[in-house]
């Protein structure tokens, strides 16, 4: 199965380890770590205020994609 996450950007169900909301995860210091550890592999599919965050992984490589999307309507889609 497959989501829309925005921008005509299509993943993978499967692939997704983890849904986020990116308010609540940067505001401690361990989150904006993190999210600063993957900066090579952030792909932004949103021109609005992002709301969310998606970890996938993909060919054994994890990638976080920046949505501008809730993390309840991404649930929901899935």
């Amino acid at each position: 199965m497959y989501i829309n996450i925005g921008n005509d950007t299509i993943i993978r169900s499967e692939s997704i380890i983890g849904i986020f909301d990116l308010d609540n995860c940067t505001v401690t210091q361990k989150g904006r770590d993190f999210i600063n550890d993957k900066r090579n592999k952030i792909v932004s599919v949103t021109n609005d205020l992002p709301k969310s965050f998606i970890i996938c992984r993909e060919n054994d490589e994890e990638i976080i994609y920046i949505c501008q999307y809730q993390t309840s309507v991404l649930i929901k889609r899935l």
